[in-house]
């Protein structure tokens, strides 16, 4: 791994001096067979996930709530080696993650791959106005962060920075499980943009094996206002989406040990006279723009309590991407272009669990039959992408200190196109798989390492170029780190976790991007390296400590140009979050933003400005009175009105913005 020190690294680097820690359940002690007593261990906000060599972090629904967000984007970006291309608006927003993923030119590059509810998502390289995740934070009780290829092979081919799965809300979060009807009501204000977001729940159990919800949100916003306060983006104009879901789950069988779940979700914009193009990069023309997404989840699952070899989840999911253009005035025929992509999986997947000798396996296997389709426009060529694809994943622990898990996937591919001159079929397949390895002593360190081998096959956006319908991307990464996890460390009741993970990356083949001054010519290598650190402490006072940073580097290789550094590198950063805990009424926290100065860009582009940004939060769940039931939360973000613009985003961020948010289940 190459590591090139320059001043743009101090923050980051001056983070890993910064104690880390974690917050552990309740804990009973036990010394010599005589029972100690129950000790009551410190809780921060987010766990660090060190029982596993995947880099993986879980934001629940505890703080999905206090972020206030106003898309998902802005919900996963203080997870280490996640940067936004633009997040405060879902339209002209993207994720990127280690380097990959959105960036100024495609909504996305092949190299995310996002899920919800099961279901693939993902609009292909639609040149300027693609996203990846068109959706409400409302809808969702949990967000997993996937970070790399090693983690990624149940899921899908292809990924180079990493998985996105979102789950939605179940009825029986807002019952509590109880037969009988609930009502959630939440409405959210915030003072850039004058924005009002409102999300009404009702979930109904009729028995305790039964349970339906349905839900509407809407989101308002206008033109919100940089640290300066000049408008950012006036030309986007104000934000008025409506998004629903419905769900419903039936338990059933013996121990109820079978369910069926079936979910939809959608969400609309309806905007006039915006620019077609949603980064803010270049006039190609206004259009007036309508964009729909909408996902369909059905699922079986059969897990018998007395067998552990059956653990079995059958599902049909659909994912609906719609993008409908109409020029304000005639012109281009890329303005007057609908886009239409249609992915629809049937998937059968079973979890084994079982001892062989002094090694117990948890394995995983899976078959998946997926077609998308996609719908002809100007240069945007339609056609059907036919795909099945097999995986195994196994987790095999070896005594009690020892894990190692191989994964292998094998998927292949049909494309034809629909329409001449992108007519014809292509065929592809590949092969695919890692290994990654963890070892564990009985003073909670634990170090691990691992090695994975993706393909990025060709889709529907490359058929006008026959080349590249026969070169899928490829991509190698090695990553190895290491974690702790201890209770009573300082003092009794305290908890401290820690996890470090070095990671290299080399792409080849490559058809998504291209060099410098060129608007065909690809480079041949993209190498991207980076070390990912995420720390957590509490107390059992209360008081905790929440860390992560991010420091990475990228270089791309052409034979005319030699190396040059890569463009969608993003800048060092660190996350701080310091807080206290009074019970579970109140939680009281500051939260420090750090990104280092970015100088390794190109001769014609120039440096991004490091920056600090501050945030204030406060949410108040009165135990007892009147109050009872309810939420207040109250953020200040950027207190001090700074006006930057984070690496990769195309226009600035807020100002300040002061959001308020009443919550209260009755």
């Amino acid at each position: 791994m190459r590591f090139h020190c320059t001043g743009r690294a101090t923050v980051a680097w001056a983070s890993l001096c910064v104690i880390p820690f974690y917050a552990n359940p309740l804990t009973a002690q036990e010394e010599n067979g005589d029972f100690l007593g129950t000790i009551v261990l410190g809780e921060s906000k987010r766990e660090v996930q060190t029982d596993t060599a995947v880099p993986v972090t879980v934001v629940d629904e505890t703080e999905i709530e206090d972020r206030q967000a106003g898309t998902v984007a802005e919900l996963i970006d203080s997870v280490p080696g996640v940067n936004l291309v633009n997040g405060a608006t879902a339209q002209g927003s993207g994720i990127n993650i280690r380097g990959y993923g959105a960036n100024g030119t495609f909504g996305t590059d092949q190299k995310v791959l996002i899920q919800i509810d099961g279901a693939t998502r993902g609009s292909e390289e639609l040149y300027r106005i693609g996203n990846q995740l068109f959706t409400d934070p409302f809808l969702y009780k949990e967000l997993e962060v996937r970070r790399g290829t090693i983690g990624s092979f149940e899921f899908g081919s292809g990924v180079v920075g990493g998985v996105v799965r979102l789950e939605t809300k179940d009825a029986s979060d807002i019952t509590g499980g109880e037969i009988g009807f609930a009502l959630r009501q939440t409405f959210e204000f915030q003072s850039n943009g004058d924005g009002i977001a409102s999300s009404t729940i009702l979930a109904w159990q009729p028995t305790a094996n039964l349970e339906f919800l349905a839900q509407y949100a809407r989101r308002n916003l206008g033109v919100q206002t940089d640290g300066d306060g000049n408008d950012i983006n006036p030309e986007g104009g104000e934000i008025d989406d409506p998004s629903w879901l419905i769900k419903g789950r039936y338990t059933f069988g013996q121990n109820n040990d079978q369910s069926i779940t079936f979910s939809y979700q959608e969400t609309e914009s309806d905007q006039r006279d915006v620019p077609y193009d949603t980064f803010g990069l270049a006039d190609f023309g206004n259009v007036d723009r309508f964009t729909r997404n909408n996902t369909a989840s059905l699922r079986y699952n059969y897990n018998p309590q007395d067998n552990d070899l059956l653990d079995l989840t059958v599902a049909l999911t659909y994912a609906e991407e719609e993008i409908n253009n109409t020029p304000v005035t005639p012109g281009s025929p890329l303005l007057d272009a609908d886009h239409l992509y249609e992915t629809t999986t049937f998937s059968i997947k079973n979890t084994s669990l079982f001892e062989t000798g002094i090694v117990s396996h948890d394995l995983r296997t899976g078959i998946e039959f997926i077609r998308r389709e996609r719908l002809d426009a100007f240069a945007a060529p339609g056609g059907t992408d036919n795909r099945i694809a097999a995986f195994a994943v196994s987790d095999m622990r070896i005594g009690e200190r020892l894990t190692i898990s191989p994964a292998v996937r094998y998927e292949t591919s049909e494309i034809e196109g629909s329409t001449a001159p992108n007519s014809g079929t292509f065929d592809n397949s590949a092969l695919m798989g890692g290994l990654a390895v963890r070892y564990e002593w009985p003073s909670g360190f634990a170090v691990f390492a691992s090695a994975a081998y993706t393909e990025n096959l060709p889709i529907i956006d490359d058929l006008g170029n026959a080349n590249f319908m026969t070169q899928p991307e490829k991509a190698r990464t090695y990553e190895i780190g290491a974690s702790f996890d201890s209770s009573d460390v300082f003092a009794t009741g305290d908890a401290l976790a820690l996890k470090a993970n070095l990671y290299s990356t080399d792409l080849w083949d490559i058809t998504s991007y291209t060099i410098p001054g060129s608007m065909t010519d690809n480079p041949e290598e993209v190498t991207t390296e980076g070390l990912e650190l995420e720390l957590s402490y509490a107390m059992q006072s209360g008081f905790y400590i929440d860390l992560n940073a991010n420091i990475a580097r990228g270089e791309a290789f052409d034979t005319g140009l030699g190396f040059y550094p890569w463009g969608n590198t993003p800048a060092d950063t660190a996350r701080l979050t310091v807080g206290r805990k009074f019970g579970e009424e109140l939680d009281l926290s500051w939260e420090m933003v750090a990104a280092a100065r970015f100088d390794d860009v190109l001769s014609t582009e120039d440096p991004s400005p490091g920056f600090g940004v501050h945030n204030l939060r406060a949410t108040y769940v009165p135990q007892t009175g009147v109050l009872q039931g309810t939420e207040i939360r109250l953020g200040i973000e950027n207190v001090f009105d700074k006006t930057y613009t984070p690496r990769l985003s195309t226009r600035p961020s807020a100002g300040r913005n002061i959001k308020l948010t009443l919550a209260r289940t009755f």
